[in-house]
């Protein structure tokens, strides 16, 4: 069995296409997008992404809306 994508990660199903820079963007955003992240209800580490920007805790099944990839979006500081 080979280790194809060891390095590559997700990003392996776009071979040699796309360039490097671009494989390793989607390689970091999808595996930040995919990992448990922490439920702003329970606190349990449990949340997934249901769709684009929905989240859903599995241990107490809260759903609510946050950015596209991660549910801890960037908070934006206005300036007077």
């Amino acid at each position: 069995m080979s280790k194809r994508t060891e390095k590559a990660g997700t990003s392996g199903r776009f071979g040699a296409r796309y360039g490097v820079v671009v494989r390793n963007r989607v390689k970091n955003i999808e595996a930040k997008q995919k990992m448990s992240h922490e439920c702003p209800v329970c606190h349990h580490e449990s949340v997934k992404r249901v769709s684009s920007g929905i989240w859903a805790c599995r241990h107490c099944s809260a759903k609510f809306a946050a950015g596209a990839y991660s549910p801890d979006t960037k908070k934006t500081v206005f300036k007077d």
